[in-house]
C-alpha cells in the first residue's frame, strides 16, 4: 500500500473546536430571560430539567440519571432530597425550590412518569435516559435563545451558575464546596474561578 492510500476513518470528537476550558455560569438576568422563554413557548420538559440543574449544581451525568423517586415522595416533590455522585461515589445533598418543584410536578403530571423511571427519558430507544450528549445540545438553545455564545457556556455552565451566585453573596467557600459534593477546596477554588484578588479580598475580612 502506498503513501497515498486512504486512511482509517477517525471519529470527530463531539467537542472538536469547541472551546473546552472553564464555561461561564450564568448571570441572573439571563436565568430568567431563559426561563421566561421556556414558559412561553411551554417547554414543560427543559423548564423542569433548566431549573433542575439549576438548583441541584449537579455534574450532567448525575443530573440526566436522576429518577423520579430521587426527587418525589408519595407523589409531592421533595424539597430537599440526596443522590450518590457518579464520579466520587460519594453523596450529595440539595435544595428544590418552589419554582422547580412545580416545574417538576408539571412535567411528571404531563408526562406521566413512574416513581421507578427516570426523570428525564430519552425520545431515542436506545437510550433510558437523556445523554450527556443531548443535555449538551439543549443546553446549546437555551443559551442561543437568549443572545449568548454557545462556544462559552455549556453543561458546566449549568453546575456553576447557583454555586457561583451563593459564594458572590456569602463569600463562604466551605458552603459551596458541601453543595458541589467537592471532596477537596482547592477543586472549589478552580470550579469558581477564585482569582487571586478575590483570594486576598477574603483574607482581608478575616481577621486572626
Amino acid at each position: 500500500m502506498d503513501s497515498h492510500s486512504v486512511q482509517p476513518h477517525r471519529q470527530v470528537p463531539w467537542n472538536k473546536g469547541r472551546l473546552t476550558g472553564q464555561k461561564a455560569p450564568l448571570k441572573q438576568k439571563e436565568i430568567w430571560a431563559i426561563r421566561v422563554r421556556l414558559q412561553l413557548a411551554y417547554r414543560i420538559r427543559d423548564l423542569a430539567l433548566f431549573n433542575l440543574a439549576i438548583d441541584s449544581k449537579l455534574r450532567a451525568c448525575d443530573l440526566v440519571r436522576l429518577q423520579v423517586a430521587d426527587v418525589t415522595q408519595g407523589g409531592a416533590v421533595l424539597r430537599r432530597t440526596i443522590i450518590m455522585q457518579q464520579k466520587t461515589g460519594r453523596p450529595v445533598q440539595f435544595e428544590i425550590t418552589e419554582q422547580t418543584r412545580q416545574a417538576i410536578a408539571d412535567w411528571t403530571t404531563q408526562a406521566q412518569l413512574k416513581p421507578n423511571g427516570y426523570l428525564f427519558p430519552s425520545r431515542i430507544r436506545r437510550s433510558p435516559h437523556l445523554s450527556t450528549r443531548q443535555y449538551a445540545r439543549i443546553v446549546d438553545s437555551w443559551v442561543a435563545s437568549i443572545g449568548l455564545d454557545t462556544a462559552a457556556y455549556g453543561t458546566h455552565t449549568m453546575r456553576r451558575t447557583k454555586a457561583t451566585l451563593i459564594y458572590r453573596r456569602t463569600k463562604n467557600l466551605r458552603a459551596v464546596q458541601l453543595l458541589l459534593g467537592h471532596t477537596k477546596l482547592e477543586s472549589t477554588v478552580r470550579h469558581l474561578g477564585i482569582d487571586v484578588d478575590d483570594a486576598l479580598e477574603i483574607a482581608e475580612q478575616t481577621e486572626v
